[in-house]
């Protein structure tokens, strides 16, 4: 099959790399902040040319020596997003998603995939999703987000994440989502011979107890302790498994080993219910055991990758059936307001919606648009007016808080 060429950003320890390889994209260009995870995409892949350094430091790589490859691809940073975090979005500065956007503009890939966590999915990003869509319309691609489950794929975990797929209009018609798995392993079955493989004689009870999807998988970031295998939550759906989730082990158990609740995993462990395994999806992790955990736990499932990178091949390719696909509005007010340009109060929003508003709801989606972008409220006690104006992401701006705060904290990003 043609090689068609991917520049990846944030490609981390290569989750996403090796599906998208599976799929028929040959790296042209990896850059991944962290130092263990460059070194670990070196040791699986020395052909590839991996620059280490910040994503948007000019000095690290220059987009516009890759015009016109066929995919640009990335995870871009989580915790602006994350339920679990204070989802700050705009103001986040570890925001690369709207960046990633622009990014569009300069290298003109045919084709765009960006994945982040479910939070980017909620009401309170409307608004940003909705000028993510805009925008890349602007520039000349037919845009969709989707919701897709690690476990539709074949990955023995419950791992939402929420993807972006952007294509030029003469492609974007042949691109369909790709189908779910009919079946997926359990944890058991996943992990039975890794359980065994020093000889633990209670290895096949363990797995018949472990008959279901694990939890989400948390890598976690350098703010944080080591390893476990996330929040408390988490833990009791682990130890409802027969997993002790307070740590990661170095080894498997060995024979006569007893447990109050469970073995802990090992990364290879991990690993494997990530999505790696030693026939489809082989790799190595390089560092130390946190390190390797953390690049394992912050990946994008291998097989997930693979299905939504095949289906872009699809797409590119012209193979099935044409259909016209337009993108799905997300936010009407922020579309109302953009195309009025100037103030409009709640009469005038409902006019131009042709839908009677709650003022209540109304007020609330005002609050949640300024978090992310600049409007300015002319008051009025009995009929405020507002005035959406610019973007408060990160999109490349010298100026931008980003560049300090990136350098104050970047001991503790990853």
């Amino acid at each position: 099959m043609e090689r068609l060429e991917a520049v990846e950003i944030c490609a981390g320890a290569g989750g996403q790399a090796l599906g998208l390889e599976r799929a028929g994209f040959e790296h042209a260009l990896a850059v991944e902040l962290d130092e263990n995870a460059c070194r670990t995409l070196k040791e699986n892949r020395p052909g590839w040319k991996v620059a280490q350094g910040d994503v948007a430091d000019v000095n690290v790589w220059n987009p516009a020596a890759f015009r016109g490859v066929e995919l640009l691809a990335g995870g871009v940073p989580c915790p602006p997003f994350s339920i679990a975090g204070k989802q700050l979005g705009a103001e986040d500065e570890r925001d690369l998603f709207a960046w990633a956007v622009e990014l569009v503009d300069v290298v003109q890939p045919k084709a765009l995939l960006l994945e982040n966590v479910r939070g980017l999915s909620m009401p309170r990003f409307a608004g940003y999703r909705q000028h993510v869509l805009d925008r890349l319309r602007d520039l000349g691609y037919v845009a969709e987000w989707k919701l897709l489950q690690a476990s539709d794929f074949g990955v023995p975990q419950l791992r939402p994440r929420f993807v972006l797929v952007a294509l030029r209009p003469d492609d974007a018609q042949y691109f369909s989502w790709p189908d779910p798995q009919p079946e997926t392993p359990t944890v058991g079955e996943t992990l039975l011979d890794l359980m065994s493989a020093d000889g633990w004689k209670q290895a096949e009870k363990w797995a018949r107890g472990a008959n279901r999807i694990a939890p989400t998988i948390v890598g976690g970031s350098k703010k944080h302790g080591g390893a476990d295998l996330g929040p408390t939550r988490a833990k009791r759906a682990w130890a409802e498994m027969g997993v002790d989730a307070l740590g990661v082990a170095d080894k498997p158990p060995q024979p006569d080993d007893t447990f109050k609740v469970g073995p802990k995993l090992t990364t290879e462990m991990v690993a494997r219910i990530q999505g790696w395994s030693d026939d489809e999806y082989p790799w190595i992790f390089t560092g130390r055991k946190t390190s390797r955990y953390r690049q394992i736990g912050n990946a994008f499932p291998p097989p997930v990758a693979h299905a939504v990178g095949a289906a872009i091949v699809r797409a590119l390719q012209h193979k099935g059936q044409p259909a016209e696909r337009v993108s799905a509005e997300h936010d009407p007010i922020y579309r109302v307001l953009r195309d009025n340009g100037d103030y409009m109060n709640a009469s005038q929003i409902e006019r131009a919606l042709g839908v009677q508003l709650d003022v209540p709801e109304l007020e609330r989606r005002i609050s949640l648009l300024k978090r992310d972008f600049d409007v300015d409220t002319r008051e009025d006690a009995r009929n405020p007016a507002y005035k959406l104006g610019k973007f408060k992401a990160f999109i490349g701006q010298e100026e931008h808080l980003r560049h300090d705060m990136f350098l104050k904290h970047r001991a503790k990003i990853s």
